[in-house]
């Protein structure tokens, strides 16, 4: 218990730059708090004394601002950061490492009795101020929720879920088509991150034209090899795209550029 104990107030005082020291953690972080609360209710509530269960997690409640229903499983190292209104719903699960701030709700869609009905969080998950991850889903590992998200659905490891309904983030396919986008002479995010229809169509359009552009340069490329290995002339026409190019200003004329 006291270990768990050290091993809470160590991982707030790693995240949080406002924690001073061990006694401040330790008396002034409601967090850190309904959690110490929330594992003798989870126990007697996994040992038949629901009621029991059900009262500490009022108590705590009332204490912290924190809900956690005392059905709900929860790692080890995890951060309630200010939390205040937070909500835990029974079948929640939340993994080791993740961070929680204030408002969030880990709340269910379905009204069946012993189904599971809310999230599972995955390893390391950050969720946002005022997000609400409804129904019995998984945020994969090392994802994001951001603030005021409504998260109704999965969230691949390592993604950002945003905006309400939300939207999925591939941070890695958003840095690759900004490093195709770059090579061309145009910037993807130059337009709008936003819902913007236009950049919506922007990016696609960026995503497609690379694509076809690399593809026409690896044909090219065969092509110019064939050639000189059957030793005949050069088959390839002098204006042909051997490497990857792009009309930058075909797409500024059409933004307004």
């Amino acid at each position: 218990m006291f270990s768990r104990l050290r091993s809470d107030i160590q991982c707030i005082l790693d995240r949080d730059p406002a924690a001073r020291s061990r006694w401040e953690v330790l008396t002034c972080y409601p967090g850190l708090h309904a959690l110490v609360l929330y594992r003798p209710a989870h126990w007697c509530w996994t040992h038949e004394m629901k009621w029991l269960g059900r009262f500490i997690s009022h108590i705590a409640r009332f204490l912290t601002g924190i809900e956690i229903h005392p059905g709900a499983k929860i790692g080890e190292r995890v951060f309630f950061d200010h939390a205040m209104g937070v909500v835990v719903g029974e079948t929640a699960e939340i993994g080791d490492g993740c961070t929680i701030y204030q408002g969030v709700t880990l709340g269910g869609t379905s009204l069946y009795k012993g189904a599971k009905r809310h999230p599972t969080l995955g390893r390391n998950v950050v969720v946002g101020a005022g997000a609400q991850v409804l129904g019995g889903f998984t945020v994969g590992d090392g994802a994001k929720v951001g603030s005021n998200a409504v998260v109704t659905k999965p969230v691949p490891a390592g993604a950002t879920a945003v905006g309400n309904p939300a939207r999925i983030i591939q941070a890695e396919l958003d840095v690759k088509r900004e490093e195709a986008a770059s090579k061309m002479g145009f910037s993807a995010y130059g337009v709008t991150q936003n819902d913007d229809p236009l950049s919506q169509a922007m990016r696609g359009l960026i995503d497609n034209a690379a694509a076809q552009e690399h593809q026409i340069a690896m044909l090219w490329q065969t092509i110019d090899k064939l050639s000189k290995q059957r030793q005949e002339p050069d088959c390839v026409p002098g204006d042909a795209a051997r490497s990857e190019h792009f009309e930058a200003e075909k797409l500024n004329q059409l933004v307004g550029k």
